[in-house]
């Protein structure tokens, strides 16, 4: 070891691999590297991923033209399984890499590909802390707002979130407006459209904090509304904007941390044993309570 010290040695990965004939590569595919909770994901999982001697290959899933060339490229570095967070390409995708017999988890996604791993935040238990945060605020026309005919966590998050306003007295079923996305710009769009009418609604769950963002943005400067005071507003991620002293936004929290460890758990498993039935883990989320829904 001092010889090698010495001499400035470094051990070649890749001869390691091709004698051992097992890769240490982990193929992590997302999109929307402007999205601060993706951002936040994908640091937990490359830490993850290094914790337990795999290297993380990072391919940007967001243009469209590039995914398949992208996901090819994968398979030409022999990786040893693949994680696909929530805004990753479709299933048919991730099915060729099962036929190769290339382990996939996946994160926040429809659990329904059979001999993947789908790890997914409560949102049933998130909804119904939302709706409860604007209940015990006082709230009697609440609405949502998010891509719930595109998104699978938006679509989880209505339904629950439908179902725990309909449990509580004295709380009017909620307004939805769904959004193409869950981005600031689609938050400005929904207030423009929600906080227009003649029963705008006096409470608010966005899908994420960045259509919360938006909409408190435009609720105050286009419509004079103070916020909580004329409308309550709760999102969803807790992304590092949300506790800015301009918003100190109330909000649900997905443990990032948690969702990443259980997915690399989950492949190293099947890594080691391709076979076996998928299986769906769910992590809990909590409530953090700001100033916008106090």
């Amino acid at each position: 070891m001092k010889a090698a010290n010495a001499m400035g040695y470094q051990v070649n990965m890749i001869a390691r691999e091709m004698i051992s004939q097992r890769s240490s590569l982990v193929g992590v595919v997302t999109a929307g590297f402007d999205n601060p909770f993706r951002t936040k994901l994908l640091s937990n999982l490359t830490t993850a991923l290094v914790r337990n001697n795999l290297s993380p290959l990072v391919m940007n899933a967001e243009e469209p033209a590039q995914i398949k060339r992208s996901l090819e490229m994968l398979l030409s570095y022999r990786i040893a399984g693949v994680i696909m967070t929530s805004a990753s390409p479709p299933l048919d995708l991730a099915r060729q890499y099962l036929k190769l017999k290339v382990p996939v988890t996946m994160i926040n996604r429809t659990p329904e590909l059979d001999g993947t791993d789908v790890v997914i935040s409560d949102n049933p238990a998130g909804a119904t802390l939302a709706a409860r945060l604007l209940r015990d605020a006082g709230v009697k026309r609440p609405a949502f707002v998010g891509p719930s005919l595109t998104s699978y966590n938006g679509r989880a998050r209505l339904d629950a979130f439908i179902q725990a306003v309909g449990d509580m007295p004295g709380m009017k079923t909620p307004m939805q407006l769904n959004t193409p996305t869950d981005d600031y710009a689609s938050g400005i769009e929904a207030a423009l459209d929600l906080l227009a009418r003649a029963d705008r609604p006096d409470g608010v769950f966005c899908s994420s904090d960045l259509l919360a963002l938006g909409l408190i943005d435009a609720a105050r400067n286009r419509f004079n509304l103070r916020v909580p005071e004329d409308l309550t507003v709760v999102g969803y991620d807790d992304i590092p904007a949300a506790a800015y002293e301009n918003y100190r936004l109330t909000t649900i929290q997905q443990d990032t941390s948690q969702l990443a460890d259980v997915a690399v758990s989950l492949l190293i498993e099947r890594m080691n044993a391709f076979r076996g039935k998928s299986r769906v883990r769910v992590v809990p989320v909590s409530s953090v309570v700001r100033h916008t829904c106090a």
